[in-house]
């Protein structure tokens, strides 16, 4: 299946990377120059990448109601966004809070895992690509995506 993500932040990028796992063609479209520019200054710069806790705990620990979290989790947790890093060579540590950090304490050092991982599965990414339109089609089993159009850049 052709996937297309709008968004290369974290979520987004994440979203390209289980996408291109399951076997999907996968382009990530992301109207800035790069990708992961909030992540960067996640944890005043440092990125506090998530918690070393038990899946039912983190759930009990997040404010109001976290049961609608426990599908996603079942997908995936904690433990395999820990692994995707140390795949692509990133060591990470545990401080107070079960908070999960990179040991070089720069965000930075968690992009350049999310981009190495995005490039060794072949995920095509296009920054610059802002999205002005969603190009759907309604059909038997519902509605389908058939395209998306981005905005025109002046050439300079």
């Amino acid at each position: 299946m052709k996937v297309v993500i709008i968004g290369g932040g974290p979520a987004g990028m994440m979203a390209a990377i289980s996408a291109i796992r399951e076997k999907n063609e996968v382009v990530l479209l992301e109207k800035n120059a790069s990708l992961g520019r909030k992540l960067l200054i996640t944890g005043k710069g440092r990125c506090n990448i998530t918690s070393s806790l038990e899946m039912n705990e983190f759930i009990n620990h997040t404010p109001g109601n976290g049961r609608f979290l426990y599908s996603a989790f079942e997908q995936f947790t904690n433990q395999d966004m820990i692994q995707i890093l140390k795949e692509n060579g990133l060591k990470v540590k545990q401080e107070r809070g079960n908070r999960i950090f990179p040991v070089t304490d720069k965000a930075q050092s968690v992009l350049d895992c999310f981009e190495k991982e995005l490039e060794k599965n072949h995920v095509l990414v296009r920054t610059n690509a802002e999205v002005t339109k969603i190009d759907t089609k309604m059909d038997e089993s519902g509605l389908k995506v058939r395209g998306v159009s981005l905005k025109k850049r002046r050439k300079n």
